[in-house]
């Protein structure tokens, strides 16, 4: 189902999307930045909240800027100087975050308007492609994004392919609430990332060499433990925005709705973001305020920084070869018959 949801300065109209599983998951996704609005998930009492961040107008996506559950390219997270080389010849990208280029640059991927390839009950294909040049980047990139509901789980697909070499790193950037968007900091959230180490960073969160390990640190959530209120520690900032090189998968629970979140990815690496930069002055699509940490973003991609990082993995796609990635968010709710709590799913 698809319905107006508002109109772009240029008079074109963005549409929302609904789609629904036999098993009660209800997501509504945009044609502007392919944005996951919203995720409804049934708790352990029934109930169906929705679990993630958004905004309740297109105004918001126009001038907010949380990336609430958009598509993130043609380069997730940052790059270093707005600048890398590729066969050669150097690219300057715009720096729209201290001296990076970050999501893509000024005009990434969650500000365009994407166009509906099929629909169906459970399932969207959006499309569109990044013309050469545009916010820098090289070569004509025709990419596909795929959301489908099966039973209790929401996968989404990426798919790209290009005339010419560049370079692509996509992912989606939900900010997640067991509880409901609007309930307030997820900081009773329990979270596990399967990841022996992380990405050290310098001030500007770009990579300083090789990956260190997690263990001894508060960045060792290879067992399940809470979120907490954001941290401040010399070494390592202000509270969690790190990339971990994943070993498996990503857990996150919610005890006090009983919901469960389990993330696979065929990524190499998760961006834990727990938003301790958003302060209450956005009200999300609850008309409820968005405190410091009132969601957690759970970014699965390739390594940040990869064109300017010759011993990461490459994040080069060249003419004939085909962009793959895809992420799993299955979901679960459990409760005691006498209403107590689970810890697990």
């Amino acid at each position: 189902m698809s319905e107006v949801f508002g109109t772009l300065p240029s008079g074109r109209l963005v549409h929302r999307y609904t789609l629904q599983s036999t098993t009660g998951l209800r997501a509504r996704i945009l044609t502007y930045g392919g944005v996951l609005q919203t995720l409804e998930v049934p708790g352990g009492d029934g109930q169906e909240a929705n679990v993630v961040l958004g905004y309740p107008d297109l105004d918001g996506y126009l001038n907010g800027d949380a990336y609430f559950g958009a598509v993130i390219g043609r380069f997730a997270n940052r790059i270093a100087g707005g600048r890398f080389t590729l066969d050669g010849r150097e690219y300057r990208l715009p720096v729209n975050s201290g001296t990076t280029s970050i999501h893509g640059g000024r005009k990434g991927f969650d500000r365009r308007l994407w166009v509906a390839a099929t629909a169906t009950a459970d399932s969207l294909t959006l499309t569109r492609t990044s013309p050469d040049g545009e916010e820098g980047y090289p070569g004509d990139l025709r990419a596909w994004i795929t959301y489908v509901l099966n039973g209790n789980s929401l996968t989404i697909t990426y798919e790209a392919t290009t005339d010419a070499p560049t370079i692509i790193n996509l992912t989606n950037h939900s900010y997640f609430n067991l509880s409901g968007e609007g309930t307030g900091p997820v900081n009773d959230h329990l979270l596990r990332i399967d990841a022996d180490h992380y990405l050290p960073t310098d001030a500007d969160l770009i990579p300083t060499g090789a990956p260190a390990p997690v263990a001894g640190t508060i960045l060792d959530l290879r067992t399940l433990r809470p979120i907490g209120p954001p941290f401040s520690d010399p070494g390592l900032g202000e509270g969690y925005n790190h990339s971990y090189l994943l070993t498996g998968s990503i857990a996150l629970r919610d005890p006090a709705s009983g919901r469960s979140m389990e993330v696979t990815t065929t990524e190499p690496t998760v961006h834990l973001y727990s938003a301790y930069l958003l302060d209450g002055t956005v009200r999300g699509t609850s008309g409820r305020p968005y405190p410091c940490g009132a969601g957690v973003c759970l970014e699965t991609q390739r390594h940040l920084d990869a064109p300017n990082q010759p011993e990461f993995p490459t994040t080069v796609l060249r003419p004939g070869e085909t962009y793959f990635s895809t992420t799993t968010y299955q979901f679960s709710a459990r409760r005691r018959p006498d209403g107590d709590r689970l810890d697990g799913p």
